[in-house]
């Protein structure tokens, strides 16, 4: 059976499948785990030590070493990325209120918006850039993949004025991917070895996310994750695209860009955990972010290509983009 590739024909599979899973498991069964308990009950509530060790395998990957042009776009697309999540959060936080609490349209609150546009599908960027793009633009995602993790969003959250962190849990958050990437530029085995870590530890965070949401909130909270998921494509690709331009580019990466990644379904969660003014609306929130993952995995490699073929610059190959799915 090829059931890796039949989990990867689904954009953002490794994510979303066991995530899925594991809101099945807990709909119909939702005392599963204390059933069992010791290490299978450790599997459905334990996502936050398997996230600190995937937040951790991501920063290995993480070079110190770029090319002036790598910093300059690699910066520019991921301040942008960081600033547009930061204006979408303010403006959410006017007309939806204050408290971290409160949702409208379906559970829609200002941690799904701003986890959904504050990190970006590396997988699926690299993708394109590598069937579309400059080569040079592949590298600007060493610096983008600063974005990985709950940190900038707890930033952004406070920029927004809609929650303040302990400075202890605002390093305690980063200190992960900052250890790893010391390690990673100290020893490339090591790096190496880390990395090829990040793949094999998604499913189970996601399992572990899944098993604490509930089908009756998903099918309300998915249909409103559909339309995030189109907000992140239209507002973050503007954004990105005019920037991609003025920083020497033809548009293509700015597009390619305008993602959600697939960890930043742990988001949520991870922020719950910090803060537990954002406890009840987590599960919502993970629910939009992971819907978000799909639609923009689908929808921006037909933009890109569109594009492509418009300026008339990239020669694309007979393979079509496909849906990449990526997590990182």
């Amino acid at each position: 059976m090829q059931l890796k590739r039949a989990i990867e024909k689904v954009p953002g599979g490794m994510m979303v499948i066991p995530l899925l899973l594991g809101a099945s498991i807990n709909t119909f069964s939702p005392h599963t785990g204390e059933y069992f308990g010791s290490f299978t009950g450790a599997l459905f509530t334990g996502s936050l030590p398997i996230l600190a060790v995937f937040f951790f395998c991501i920063g290995t990957t993480i070079n110190f070493k770029a090319t002036p042009y790598i910093l300059k776009k690699g910066g520019a697309l991921l301040l942008t990325k960081i600033g547009v999540a930061a204006l979408a959060g303010i403006v959410a936080t006017q007309l939806i209120g204050h408290d971290p609490s409160t949702t409208v349209l379906g559970g829609l609150s200002v941690l799904a918006i701003v986890a959904a546009m504050n990190d970006t599908n590396g997988g699926l960027y690299m993708a394109l850039i590598g069937q579309f793009g400059k080569k040079e633009d592949a590298g600007a995602y060493s610096l983008m993949s600063l974005e990985s993790g709950p940190f900038l969003t707890m930033v952004t959250l406070g920029i927004a004025g809609l929650s303040s962190f302990p400075w202890q849990t605002m390093v305690g958050a980063i200190l992960p991917l900052l250890v790893g990437m010391v390690i990673g530029n100290l020893d490339k085995e090591l790096r190496e070895m880390f990395s090829k870590a990040v793949p094999a530890v998604i499913p189970f965070f996601a399992f572990a996310l899944g098993a604490g949401l509930d089908f009756k909130k998903v099918a309300q909270a998915s249909f409103t994750g559909l339309f995030l998921g189109i907000a992140v494509v239209i507002v973050t690709g503007a954004a990105l695209f005019f920037v991609d331009k003025i920083t020497g580019g033809n548009g293509i990466a700015g597009l390619a860009a305008a993602t959600t990644a697939g960890n930043a379904a742990a988001v949520p969660a991870a922020v719950a955990a910090a803060n537990p003014a954002y406890k009840e609306v987590a599960a919502s929130a993970t629910i939009m972010v992971a819907a978000s993952v799909i639609v923009t995995a689908v929808l921006v490699p037909f933009i890109v290509a569109w594009y492509a073929k418009r300026i008339g610059t990239i020669t694309v190959r007979s393979t079509e983009p496909s849906a990449v799915q990526s997590n990182t």
